[in-house]
């Protein structure tokens, strides 16, 4: 591991530590994800060997010769939009599905995985900023898609995920993650699901600190942990 990745991990438990202590969480309730889509394999190989369990990626093609090198020695997350014809590709191979955001692809999922014979968790992807360049539901979508969902014993909701708009000001994304939340909350409360959903995943290298201190379980951290080499 180089020293300047040691220092940049450090750097970020430190960081997440401090936003933790604010609002009152334990840092064991955060999880972090590397994010090495614009890392080299190399880069993505120390990564893993540095402690840093989970990596995520956002699109197959880039993910294929990285998983093949290192699919064993981590937890892989899909955090990017999930065409359905690259399904096949990656339920088996990644642990986690953060871009659940349509009826098709939670179909096409449930089928994979069901000839697998496996189960697969998967974050509900919701547009929270209400961006027209992001994808996601439109939060008031969110409880009829759950209920689809109820059949498709092969798909756990493990949670939510949102994307919040770049700020210059990260205190000025708080809404879109503490929305985020509020819908978490409010699709446990009017028990669609037959479980408890507890997961958010939100919060990237700008703004993790912010999201942290509103609830955000996992962080999908690329520049600020990993680089982009």
């Amino acid at each position: 591991m180089t020293i300047q990745l040691q220092e940049r991990i450090e750097e970020v438990r430190k960081r997440i530590a401090a936003a933790c202590a604010r609002a009152g969480r334990s840092p064991e309730e955060v999880r972090v994800i590397a994010v090495t889509k614009y890392v080299s394999l190399e880069t993505t190989g120390q990564a893993l060997r540095s402690g840093l369990a989970d990596v995520g990626e956002n699109r197959w093609q880039d993910a294929a010769a990285k998983w093949e090198a290192f699919g064993s020695e981590g937890v892989w997350h899909f955090i990017g939009h999930l065409q359905t014809n690259k399904v096949k590709d990656v339920v088996g191979r990644f642990a986690y599905i953060h871009s659940l955001d349509r009826l098709s692809l939670a179909k096409e999922i449930e089928k994979k995985a069901s000839a697998l014979g496996i189960e697969v968790p998967c974050f509900i992807q919701l547009n929270v900023s209400g961006e027209e360049t992001k994808y996601g539901l439109e939060p008031g979508e969110l409880l009829d898609f759950a209920a689809e969902l109820r059949s498709m014993k092969h798909i756990r909701v493990a949670g939510l995920m949102t994307m919040a708009p770049y700020e210059a000001e990260p205190e000025a994304t708080r809404p879109v993650f503490r929305g985020l939340r509020e819908w978490r909350d409010r699709l446990n409360r009017e028990a669609v699901l037959d479980y408890e959903v507890t997961g958010l995943s939100m919060g990237m290298s700008n703004d993790f600190e912010v999201a942290i201190e509103e609830g955000a379980t996992w962080v999908r951290l690329g520049s600020v942990l990993v680089g982009k080499e």
